[in-house]
């Protein structure tokens, strides 16, 4: 019987320090919900690497997350959804581009703010825009550029000078 007693208290133990670090990790994850602030579209060719919940940042500072990718099925662009805190106030050229934090990072969308006196409102377009840039393709690409040359001749052989 004290057996029995002893296993629910651990139990319980472990159940309270399992409830503990649930709340622990809500509370440093800063996970937002999209509510509050306001939307934003911006269409991209290319989104790779970006999902929902992915940082919306300016300046390096997280202003945002996006909380909707859909398929134009007219033009086939993708079109993200975007939600950004209320005290942020995005002129109306700004410009919206998908980069990654290091070289092995996660990507997010960078605003950079333009110059214009009208600011963007709730529901508003970012209308230019930079996809993301595939880095493999970037290395295949400098990889078979660079062997394709012809040889050149060129006065500075030393091998005729014997």
């Amino acid at each position: 019987m004290s057996s029995n007693i002893v296993e629910t208290v651990i139990g319980a133990v472990v159940l309270a320090f399992a409830a503990i670090f649930l709340v622990f990790a809500y509370r440093t994850a800063d996970i937002s919900t999209g509510s509050g602030g306001f939307t934003l579209s911006a269409s991209f060719d290319n989104v790779d690497g970006l999902s929902v919940g992915s940082d919306v940042r300016m300046s390096g500072i997280k202003i945002g997350a996006v909380t909707a990718q859909e398929l134009d099925p007219k033009t086939y662009r993708a079109v993200l959804k975007i939600s950004l805190d209320e005290t942020v106030e995005l002129p109306e050229d700004s410009s919206a581009k998908i980069t990654s934090s290091s070289l092995l990072g996660n990507n997010y969308l960078q605003l950079t703010p333009g110059g214009s006196d009208d600011m963007l409102a709730n529901g508003g377009t970012i209308s230019y825009t930079q996809g993301a840039v595939n880095i493999q393709d970037l290395i295949a690409q400098a990889v078979f550029s660079s062997g394709g040359g012809s040889k050149s001749s060129g006065s500075g052989s030393s091998s005729d000078s014997k």
